[in-house]
């Protein structure tokens, strides 16, 4: 018996020495100790948590190699390989993680709007709450700095670029043809409902090397990933009819939107300044399917429209007004896969097709045009830490475009071209802590119809200098090929160039975010031509130049006042251009030099509702006048619009929506068409342009049907 006593007493007291003690210290980067972070070896119970001087002792019964962890909230946890045996005590340094929603981001040229934003300038489809955007995603971005209002375009000018330089992609993936069939001089709207969309980030320069085919701006549209529910919500409006649905499964969505609009009951009740024949109808709709893997998320996104109309456009140079008939028809598809693959790699790869086919009537003439476009992508984006994140991808654009002018007379002219263009980028993402942070990475493309390939630098650096507030600078090179309605006559051309250089400043703090903005954009190889408009006859060059540099400030606030939120962008612009027919370096007749937006919404408890407010001034815009010598010599008046809208909850899923654009109706001229030839008395005699209405009213009923008869669409208004 003794022996068997003595037996358990020997092992007892071999098992107590057989321990081992693990023991040292925890710091951060400043060498400060850092008390409560947990530390033990993996797979085991042994552990303990560091003192309030950052030291730590335990003991461990486990042998040889071993993994000793060390974790704390905010920063990254420590795996050290260690030796039990062996082990010395040590000191570890734990770095900040830099995951955290209080880590600097790169902000330099960029607003986001979407549920995942760190930072967001604009709350999920905050865009298209705005009064007098009425669901015009591109109008409501014409609120925020950077941007000029063309009021005869309608279409997206940003910081001295032309509205072809800027692009436009859903899913990661190119839209060729983003607008709406117009006339000349009358404004366009953007092709896409703000209901099937997520998130968006809107780049006014100094974007990735993931973007190419864009010398100003990139429209990013994020199509929604899960909807919460099934929902089906109806629209009647003063202009139209609109239908939506969505439909949920196990792994898999679809959501649609239709909708289909007919300006003649609202233009013959509101007096128009135009000569309509046959007022805008369309017919339009949008889907968009997905299916969740393990790993990841297929998504097919399709989109149609259908759009006619006819009017009588006066021409100061003919005597009868021209008549202008119109027929539009444009389809686009996308799909993408977005996933995980291996090791810490995801993979987007995904593919799109566009097509847009327009005849249009000139009085007894025809143009018929159709462009066929694709864009195929792939790109992987390894994480090698927290910290170091590499993106690796490739592009393929394609582009057909064919168009056919015939005269009753008997002239036919045919013109068109095809251009492929690949290109390949890589991009650095680094943290080096949770202030300061790096993108850097080069595009290169090659045009077929250019010839030459391009190398496209990009870098971007943002360090944070308190809680709340962060500098940014970025720098860029950017290529796009010649526009449409240069290659359809000639392919000796040279891709057009900028550079951008940005610094920003970034203040966000609770419901506040201010944001100032300097840059500086050097253009060169512009295209010129020799005749009044791009013609077959036409001599072209790439030998234009220009800048443009500015400052963009923008404030939002949703704190101060209870039941308000608002926001204030101002923009200064200077730019410059000598290209097109241009004689000189001039400011160009799209450019404001200074731009002004205020926008607020209150809303209003005892009475349900959402009154909202916008106000937009923008000082005179430049034209030629050749009655002058001096060439864009002339100025216009400054542009200013008011424009309110009252939203009414009739009841949890019932809205009713007012608005009214320009409610001041004052008379907003944005340039004048001069006469090609002197009258009599050597005068040339000139033609405004200006809106098409004195303003315009929009009545909307929105009714949603869903499971929790709660949501709404008060958010898409």
């Amino acid at each position: 018996m003794k022996a068997i006593i003595t037996l358990i007493i020997t092992l007892f007291a071999v098992a107590a020495f057989s321990q081992n003690k693990i023991s040292g210290s925890v710091i951060d980067g400043s060498g400060a100790p850092i008390p409560a972070a947990n530390i033990f070896i993996d797979g085991t119970y042994d552990g303990t948590t560091s003192d309030d001087n950052g030291n730590f002792s335990f003991e461990t019964s486990a042998k040889g190699k071993q993994v000793l962890v060390i974790s704390f909230l905010s920063y990254e946890e420590i795996r050290e390989n260690i030796i039990v045996e062996e082990y010395k005590k040590r000191s570890f340094t734990m770095r900040e993680n830099v995951n955290t929603l209080d880590a600097v981001v790169i902000s330099a040229g960029t607003f986001q709007a979407g549920d995942n934003s760190k930072i967001s300038a604009l709350k999920p489809l905050d865009i298209v709450t705005t009064a007098g955007a009425v669901g015009d995603i591109v109008g409501a971005l014409l609120t925020l700095p950077g941007t000029q209002t063309v009021g005869e375009s309608g279409r997206l000018f940003v910081r001295g670029g032309e509205a072809d330089e800027a692009q436009t992609f859903v899913d990661g993936i190119r839209v060729a043809q983003p607008y709406g069939a117009a006339a000349n001089n009358l404004p366009t709207r953007g092709r896409f409902s703000p209901f099937l969309f997520s998130g968006m980030t809107f780049s006014t320069g100094g974007y990735s090397a993931e973007y190419g085919e864009a010398l100003s701006s990139v429209l990013l549209l994020n199509t929604i990933d899960e909807p919460a529910q099934e929902q089906t919500d109806i629209s009647l409006m003063t202009v139209g009819l609109g239908l939506g649905n969505t439909q949920k499964w196990e792994k898999s969505s679809l959501s649609f939107n239709a909708a289909y609009m007919n300006l003649e009951p609202y233009q013959w009740l509101v007096p128009q300044a135009v000569d309509w024949n046959r007022p805008y109808q369309s017919l339009s709709g949008e889907a968009v399917y997905r299916y969740k893997f393990n790993s990841g998320m297929l998504k097919a996104y399709a989109a149609f429209d259908h759009a006619t109309f006819s009017l009588n456009q006066k021409d100061i140079n003919f005597p009868d007004p021209i008549r202008v008939d119109m027929a539009n028809d444009n389809f686009y598809f996308n799909t993408s896969y977005n996933g995980v693959i291996g090791n810490q790699w995801t993979l987007l790869a995904g593919m799109s097709y566009g097509y847009s086919h327009n005849k249009i009537g000139l009085n007894t003439d025809n143009v018929k045009n159709g462009e066929h476009t694709n864009h195929t992508k792939l790109k992987l984006r390894k994480s090698f830490s927290q910290r170091v994140k590499l993106t690796v991808g490739a592009d393929y654009f394609l582009t057909d475009f064919d168009e056919n002018y015939s005269e009753a007379a008997g002239f036919n002219f045919n013109s068109g071209y095809t251009n492929s263009t690949g290109a390949a980028y890589t991009e650095a993402d680094i943290f080096f802590s949770k202030k300061l942070a790096l993108k850097a990475g080069v595009r290169s493309s090659y045009s077929q119809i250019i010839g030459e390939p391009t190398i496209e630098p990009r870098a971007a650096l943002a360090y944070k200098i308190s809680d709340k507030g962060q500098f940014s600078i970025a720098y860029g090179d950017f290529y796009q090929t010649p526009g449409q309605n240069f290659l359809k006559y000639s392919n000796e051309f040279d891709l057009e160039k900028t550079s951008h250089y940005i610094l920003n400043y970034m203040y966000n703090a609770e419901g506040k975010t201010f944001r100032a903005e300097a840059y500086y954009k050097d253009y060169r190889h512009l295209v010129q031509y020799d005749t009044n408009l791009p013609a077959y006859d036409s001599q072209f060059a790439n030998d234009g130049r220009g800048f443009a540099k500015g400052l963009d400030l923008f404030w939002r606030d949703n704190k101060s006042i209870k039941n308000t939120e608002y926001w204030i962008s101002y923009s200064y612009i200077d730019s410059e251009r000598e290209y097109r027919n241009y004689p000189s370096m001039v400011t160009p007749s799209y450019i404001a030099t200074h731009n002004f937006s205020v926008v607020g919404k209150y809303w209003i408890e005892s009475l349900r509702s959402q009154a909202g407010i916008t106000h937009t001034f923008n000082s005179g815009r430049p034209y030629n006048d050749p009655n002058n010598s001096e060439f864009m010599g002339g100025m216009t008046k400054s542009y200013n619009n008011l424009s309110l809208s009252w939203a009414y909850l009739i009841s949890q899923q019932k809205i009713l929506f007012i608005s009214v654009s320009n409610v001041t109706g004052g008379d907003n001229v944005f340039g004048y068409s001069y006469a090609n030839s002197p009258d009599m008395d050597g005068q040339f005699a000139r033609q405004a342009i200006t809106q098409p209405a004195a303003r315009f009213f929009f009545v909307g009923f929105f009714r949603s049907i869903s499971h929790d008869k709660k949501t709404n669409q008060l958010n898409n208004l």
